[in-house]
């Protein structure tokens, strides 16, 4: 018999988080190990209701607990929201593709992510800290809407203390809290002060940032071929029978 390709584990709640207003962490323990890779993504089910796809957000290392960071912005993000510690969802994957982590060392990554775009791009981080010094250098550009709306703050700041890792934070609206720079993720993907021509860039975050922030890495001399967009806002089924992986004739 084949394998049912829709079949999906059974997952408990162990832990939420609440990042922002709209935005959850939630920690998953599935009744049995799901391995994954940094960029790889899952669909999560809330039986009786729906699914939808997400990357995890932790360290692959770790497969018996798995994260998801979470927007409240359609019917089944909005019902996992709602739910509680001990509630139970399902998972079914990975699919996606694997960032080549293994083929960028030696070299700089610049990272960029835009509001909860961090969040695919936080397993990503994950999985170059864990071998952090094989790696020329790791440069984070993340920008938020406001102050309010960023996620993982307690952990950005450990980041800016690692070795070989330099963070910087941008949100388009500032306040008096705020004591950073004000502006599009845009104003602060600088030159990095690197060899570009070699150097590998990941993007993620809202379509329209992606684009300008692939211009702005371009003019700054970065190979076409050496950046990379995490598109799974097109994901749905993960196996390719539905159709909204398409993009044009990809």
């Amino acid at each position: 018999m084949h394998k049912n390709p829709y079949r999906y584990i059974d997952t408990e709640i162990l832990g939420i988080r609440q990042e922002t207003a709209n935005i959850k962490t939630f920690t998953l323990r599935p009744v049995e190990s799901i391995p994954f890779r940094a960029g790889q993504f899952m669909d999560l089910s809330i039986p009786g209701v729906g699914e939808a796809p997400f990357t995890p957000s932790s360290n692959h290392k770790i497969s018996d607990k798995i994260d998801f960071t979470v927007m409240a912005a359609g019917r089944v993000t909005k019902l996992l929201h709602a739910l509680s510690v001990g509630d139970m969802v399902g998972l079914r994957g990975p699919y996606g593709t694997v960032y080549p982590v293994n083929e960028w060392k030696g070299k700089e990554v610049f990272i960029v992510g835009g509001g909860v775009g961090l969040a695919p791009l936080r397993a990503l981080l994950y999985a170059l800290f864990n071998n952090v010094k094989e790696y020329k250098r790791i440069s984070v550009k993340y920008g938020s809407r406001t102050s309010k709306d960023i996620v993982y703050r307690n952990e950005i700041d450990s980041w800016k203390r690692s070795d070989n890792v330099d963070v910087d934070v941008t949100v388009d609206v500032g306040d008096e809290t705020w004591k950073g720079n004000v502006g599009i993720v845009t104003t602060i993907v600088k030159n990095p002060g690197f060899d570009m021509g070699s150097a590998v860039s990941v993007v993620c975050g809202p379509p329209i940032m992606m684009k300008f922030v692939t211009f702005k890495l371009i003019d700054l001399g970065f190979k076409p071929e050496n950046i990379y967009l995490s598109m799974e806002k097109n994901m749905s089924c993960g196996i390719g029978k539905c159709g909204h992986c398409r993009i044009g004739p990809y």
